[in-house]
C-alpha cells in the first residue's frame, strides 16, 4: 500500500472518485455533490491548513483522508473513506495525524468538516438508510476502525424524525398558547425578496443564543446572506420561521426540503448538465421530507413557548401539504438533554446517530 499526497487536480479527481468503489453495491448511498467537496477542500483551502491523501494498492485507490487545522490546538480529520481493511484505515489515520503534529496540534477531532459543524460532521453509527443532504454516511465497519485506533467519543449527535401521526399536537398547542397570548410576540416566515433583513436577524439571534457554547464562532450578516442566497433554489418561505418581540428578532426555526430525494438522480455531479437534471427532477419528484437545520432562541426569551409556536407552524404545513410526510431534526447533541427530552415528549423518535471522536496526539 502506498500513501500519495493529493497535490494536483488529477489526483483530487481521484480523491473524489474513491466512494464509487466503497459504495458500489450499497443501494442506500447517495453521492455528495462533487462541486461542494471541491469548494471546501480544494478551491477555498487556506495555505498550509489542509492536507489531502490517497491510499493506493497496485495503483488503485482504496482509501482517502483529509486533515485540517481548526481553532486553537485542535485539528480535524474528515472525508475519510476506506475499504474494509483495518491496516489501510490506520495508515490513513496515521498519515493525517502526523501532518497535524507537524502543525503543532495536540488534539484531533474526527470525522469532521473543514468548516461548518452542521455539514459532513460525525461518523454514522445508527440508521444506515436514506442519508440526508450533506450528512455523513458510511459503512458500519468504519466504527471499529476509529475505536481500534484509540479514538474516544466526544459528542453523540442524534437525528430525530417526527410525522403528523406521532406529533403530540395537544401538548405543543398548549405550550404555544404562551406565544398566542402575548401580543408582542409575532411568528412569521421569511420573504425571499428581503433576504438581507433576515440574514441580519439570523446573525443577531445566532450570536446571542450560541455565544456560551464551547465551539462558538460568531456569524456575520454577510456570511448568512451569502448562505441564504445559495439556498434560494431549494428554499421554501413557509419552512423558515422567525419570531419577533415587537421589532426585535428573538428566535428562528430553519428547515429545507430534503434535496437528497432529488440529488439521488444526479450521481453527485452538479455541473451544467447536473443543474438541468436537478431542475427537471425538482419539478417531477414529490419531496416527502423536510429537514430541520437549526433553531435557536435568545436566552432572555427561552421558556416562553416560542419553539413550540414555530413547531406548530411547520407541522400545520406538513398536515396540509399533499406530499410532505415527515420532518427530520438533525444534529441534536448529547450535551443538550433538554432538547432531547422535549423532542421525545412531542412524539419524535431517533432514526439516526453520529459520533464525533477525539484523540490526543
Amino acid at each position: 500500500m502506498q500513501i500519495v499526497k493529493v497535490d494536483s487536480s488529477k489526483l483530487f479527481r481521484a480523491f473524489l472518485d474513491v466512494p464509487k468503489r466503497i459504495y458500489k453495491n450499497d443501494p442506500e448511498y447517495i453521492p455528495h455533490i462533487r462541486q461542494e467537496i471541491k469548494k471546501i477542500l480544494w478551491d477555498n483551502k487556506a495555505p498550509n491548513e489542509v492536507g489531502i491523501w490517497l491510499l493506493l494498492n497496485n495503483n488503485e485507490a482504496i482509501g482517502r483522508i483529509a486533515a485540517f487545522v481548526n481553532k486553537g490546538d485542535k485539528g480535524g480529520l474528515g472525508f475519510f473513506e476506506c475499504i474494509n481493511d483495518q491496516t489501510a484505515a490506520h495508515l490513513l489515520f496515521k498519515t493525517g495525524i502526523t501532518w497535524l503534529q507537524s502543525n503543532r496540534l495536540s488534539i484531533v477531532e474526527a470525522p469532521v468538516n473543514y468548516g461548518e459543524r452542521d455539514k459532513f460532521w460525525g461518523l454514522m453509527v445508527k440508521g444506515f438508510q436514506k442519508p440526508s443532504y450533506q450528512e455523513n454516511y458510511n459503512p458500519a465497519y468504519y466504527e471499529e476502525f476509529f475505536k481500534s485506533f484509540g479514538f474516544e467519543i466526544m459528542i453523540r449527535q442524534s437525528t430525530q424524525e417526527i410525522s403528523p401521526d406521532r406529533f403530540n399536537e395537544k401538548k405543543i398547542s398548549a405550550l404555544a398558547k404562551k406565544v398566542d397570548n402575548n401580543p408582542d410576540l409575532i411568528i412569521k416566515h421569511i420573504d425571499k425578496q428581503n433576504l438581507r433583513k433576515y440574514a441580519a436577524d439570523f446573525a443577531a439571534i445566532y450570536n446571542a443564543a450560541w455565544k456560551q457554547h464551547e465551539h462558538f464562532v460568531p456569524l456575520s450578516k454577510e456570511k448568512v446572506l451569502k448562505l441564504m442566497k445559495s439556498m434560494k433554489p431549494v428554499m421554501r418561505e413557509d419552512l423558515i420561521w422567525f419570531t419577533y418581540d415587537k421589532d426585535k428578532p428573538v428566535a428562528f426555526y430553519v428547515s429545507i426540503i430534503e434535496v437528497n430525494e432529488i440529488f439521488k438522480y444526479l450521481n453527485g455531479n452538479l455541473n451544467w448538465f447536473g443543474k438541468l437534471k436537478f431542475l427537471y427532477f425538482k419539478s417531477r419528484v414529490p419531496v416527502t421530507k423536510i429537514r430541520g437545520l437549526v433553531f435557536g432562541v435568545i436566552p432572555s426569551h427561552q421558556g416562553l413557548g416560542i419553539t413550540s409556536g414555530m413547531m406548530m407552524k411547520v407541522f400545520k404545513l406538513i398536515k396540509t401539504d399533499p406530499h410532505l410526510q415527515t420532518s427530520e431534526l438533525a444534529w441534536i447533541g448529547d450535551f443538550n438533554p433538554r432538547m432531547l427530552q422535549l423532542l421525545a415528549s412531542i412524539g419524535a423518535a431517533e432514526i439516526k446517530a453520529h459520533i464525533t471522536y477525539q484523540k490526543k496526539i
